[in-house]
């Protein structure tokens, strides 16, 4: 018999019945672990999927007790962003990047930086590997050694393009849907048309691989699948091109 969501989700909102929020969080578990999975991909394999799964249950808790039905937002997506970021707040909690890892992702978005205010365009990879003094081999190493620095924490600083000398995070991204800050939205149009203008420059498979897991949520094994390549492959693609659009993006900040 088919679950009725409507109906549990009043009886817990109106009526504070336990037994009905239990019934919403067994029937979203599987969107944690989904989440937990998806994340996984992109991280040292010290770091256990259970406990992955642990942390975006209490998201979930979270999600489910400020979720509120009447603003007719879809709940699979409000939940996904409190999973995510609980189970993102806790990695970085933990430092599960090591420095040294935090480092060569900052070296390489340094040498992208670098040569696209030289040569005015986009660089290709030979000229990042030759900046950087490696061969393609190494590059390539490098790019799979820094794919876990690529997920970042809600708590993690962007660029304010609206002018005022603070620091945005990611989470000032996704506040209270109702709320509006006409300066802060000024700021956040002017991001999202740099990385509107960035993601266009990139190459067609990098576009592609970011479009087929930020969009369609496809996991780096199934992008691979698509293309026809490896999952590390698919894993270095999705480095690169994720360091050229933080690159493009602190850029435009320090004008």
């Amino acid at each position: 018999m088919p679950v009725d969501l409507t109906q549990l989700w009043k009886d817990f909102k109106q009526n504070g019945s336990q037994v009905a929020k239990d019934k919403l969080l067994a029937e979203y578990t599987p969107l944690v672990k989904y989440t937990a999975q998806r994340m996984a991909v992109n991280l040292p394999k010290s770091v256990e999927i259970g406990d992955l799964i642990g942390t975006g249950v209490l998201g979930l808790i979270k999600a489910v007790e400020s979720f509120d039905p009447a603003l007719g937002f879809k709940f699979e997506t409000f939940a996904t962003h409190k999973v995510r970021g609980a189970i993102l707040d806790d990695l970085r909690a933990l430092d599960w990047v090591p420095r040294s890892v935090r480092q060569k992702s900052r070296k390489i978005q340094t040498a992208y930086a670098v040569l696209e205010q030289r040569l005015g365009r986009v660089p290709y990879d030979d000229e990042v590997a030759e900046e950087l003094g490696l061969s393609m081999s190494e590059f390539e190493d490098l790019l799979s050694d820094v794919a876990p620095a690529t997920i970042i924490s809600l708590d993690e600083g962007i660029p304010d393009m609206s002018g005022e000398s603070k620091t945005l995070t990611v989470l000032d991204t996704i506040e209270d849907p109702q709320g509006t800050n006409p300066l802060k939205e000024m700021g956040f149009t002017e991001t999202k048309r740099i990385l509107k203008d960035a993601i266009g420059e990139l190459p067609e498979k990098e576009r592609l691989v970011i479009a087929l897991y930020h969009y369609e949520e496809l996991t780096l094994k199934e992008i691979g699948e698509v293309l026809g390549i490896t999952e590390s492959r698919v894993s270095q693609i999705h480095s690169k091109a994720m360091l050229k659009l933080r690159s493009k993006v602190i850029e435009a900040s320090n004008r």
